[in-house]
Order: structure tokens, then sequence, then C-alpha cells
């Protein structure tokens, strides 16, 4: 498999398949794919690991795989949010990525559930007790909002960050939350009431813009803005009120 991440933003993923390989990706990712690719929605894992990617991360049941039957085939996968494509090999290690993290895979990568280890951290961890857990022998490729930063962290290293900007870590990184702590910091600190504490070894990868903290934006901008077009909009409907009276 040969592949090439293009664009800036809202990147793709290109990749040419050889006679044989397959890709299994998120459902609804494809932007194109060549005549000698076949599209199949299969439940990978089995129908348990897709029950339980349904109802307790909320994706699909089925992934797409693409299938080069002929010749070699081309494909590309879309990111869905604004932001970047990276790859990530695996041999034989696991990791852990948030729910919606997950892009696509080759090889033998099983994709399953993994629950925090603590009630504490999937209370109030920012993306509840929910992560996805990647292991086996291949290659995947993640996403995630605005651009990723990438840290590895040395045995007993501590980094204590943004709880939505997690993006994936090593197994081995300990995953905890910790209260802000003050009254003030609190209330006004405009950092939420926890941090996600982690700590090492392993490597772990952030993103600048989780798509939580953009939505949050975009709807406080829609409320500020919507009391004005009401008033603008009633005053006008007065204006033309009073020229059709008269």
């Amino acid at each position: 498999m040969d592949y090439k991440i293009t664009g800036d933003v809202m990147q793709a993923l290109q990749v040419t398949l050889r006679p044989g390989e397959e890709l299994y990706a998120e459902a609804g990712s494809m932007l194109y794919m060549s005549s000698g690719i076949e599209l199949q929605a299969r439940m990978q894992g089995g129908v348990m690991k897709g029950l339980m990617r349904k109802f307790l991360a909320g994706e699909s049941m089925f992934m797409s795989v693409f299938r080069c039957n002929g010749g070699d085939g081309r494909l590309a996968l879309a990111n869905p949010i604004a932001g970047k494509i990276f790859p990530i090999e695996l041999r034989g290690n696991t990791i852990l990525a948030e729910r919606n993290a997950f892009l696509c895979a080759i090889g033998n990568v099983d994709l399953s559930i993994a629950f925090t280890k603590r009630f504490g951290a999937g209370l109030f961890g920012g993306e509840g007790f929910i992560l996805q857990k990647l292991s086996g022998n291949g290659l995947l490729f993640l996403h995630g909002g605005g651009n990723m930063i990438e840290f590895d962290l040395a045995p007993g290293e501590t980094m204590r960050v943004d709880t939505g900007c997690i993006v994936s870590m090593a197994e081995t990184v300990h995953y905890d939350i910790q209260f802000v702590g003050g009254f003030r910091n609190a209330l006004f600190g405009g950092e939420g009431l926890f941090y996600a504490v982690l700590t090492g070894p392993g490597h772990i990868v952030l993103q600048t813009l989780p798509f939580s903290r953009f939505a949050n934006r975009v709807a406080a901008a829609i409320g500020s803005h919507r009391d004005e077009s009401r008033g603008i909009a009633g005053l006008g409907g007065k204006i033309l009120g009073n020229i059709i009276s008269d």
C-alpha cells in the first residue's frame, strides 16, 4: 500500500492498494475510489464489537471495507473535520484514542472499546467512559481538529491538558483527572473544572482545536446574534406596518 496525505485544513488520505489488499475505514469517510476497488459494509470483530461501537461509542456498527480485486486500485478518504490526518504504525502494541479519532487501518489491526480505569476520569474526563482501543500489527490513520502536538513522556513525567484535547496515547500512559482548584479558577478561569492528568511513560498526541470547543464557540456566536437579528426584524416589521397604515 502507498499513501499520500493532501491538503492543509480539510485533509484527504489518498491510498493505492495492491491486488488482494484490504483497508477498512469509518463509515461515510470515502471521497472517491477507482474501478478496481470493491466496497463492502462489514461488521469488524463480530456482532458483539459492532453493538458496543453502536450503543457505547455512538459509532456505526459497520465499517466500510475497501478491497482491491485486480490491478492497482486508488481511493481517498476525507477528514470529517477541519484538522489533520496522521499515521501510526502498530507493531504488536496498543494505543487508546478518543472515540471519534479513528479514520482507517490496513493490516491485522483490532478496533475495540476501552473503558477508563477510574470512575472520576470517565465522569469528568470530557470524553466520558469510552475510548477506542487499537492493537495488533498494521498501519492506522487517526484524525484530530486543528494541528497535532506530540510528546513522549518519560517514566513518571506528568502533563496536565484540557480534557477534550487528547487524540491518542499509548496504553502505558496513566490517565486521571484533577480538579482545577481555587474558587476563582474554577468559576472564571474559562478552562473547565478539571484537567486530564497524563503520566508517562508513553507517547501522546494532542489536538489544538477539539470539535466540541469549536461547536461551543459557534453555538455561543449564534446565540449572541439571535436577539440582534430578531430586534432588527421586529424593527423592520414595525416600520413596514407604519408605512402600510399610512
